[in-house]
C-alpha cells in the first residue's frame, strides 16, 4: 500500500477510517530518515491499513501538539480517529510487523 502523507489541515480526514499508522518524522532527525524506509517497506507488506508520513515542520505544529508528540520518531496508531496506542523510537522490521499484528487482532 503506498504512503500518504498528512498536514494539519488534511489529518483528521486521513486517520477518520480505519486503522492507520502515523510516522511524525523530521527531516533533520536522524533516528527519523533511519525509520522511514523500514515504516515504508512493511507499509508495502501489510494490507488492510493504512501507512502516512507527518513531517513536524514549522508549518506542522499543530498536530503534534495535539497528541503530545514530543519525541520522534513516533507513530500513533488510530482506528477510526481514535488513538489506539503510541510507539516512540526506531522500531526494527520485526518489531513494527508483530504491533501491527497485535493491533488488526490477528
Amino acid at each position: 500500500m503506498a504512503l500518504e502523507h498528512a498536514n494539519d489541515t488534511n489529518f483528521a480526514q486521513i486517520v477518520g477510517n480505519g486503522l492507520t499508522l502515523v510516522d511524525f518524522w523530521a527531516q533533520w532527525c536522524g533516528p527519523c530518515r533511519m525509520f522511514g524506509p523500514i515504516f515504508e517497506s512493511v507499509s508495502e507488506q501489510i494490507s488492510g491499513v493504512k501507512f502516512v508520513k507527518f513531517e513536524i515542520d514549522e508549518t506542522n505544529r499543530i498536530t503534534p501538539a495535539k497528541f503530545g508528540i514530543r519525541s520522534i520518531p513516533c507513530v500513533l496508531a488510530f482506528r477510526d480517529g481514535n488513538v489506539l496506542e503510541a510507539r516512540t523510537g526506531l522500531m526494527d522490521p520485526e518489531t513494527l510487523t508483530s504491533w501491527i499484528h497485535q493491533l488488526q487482532g490477528v
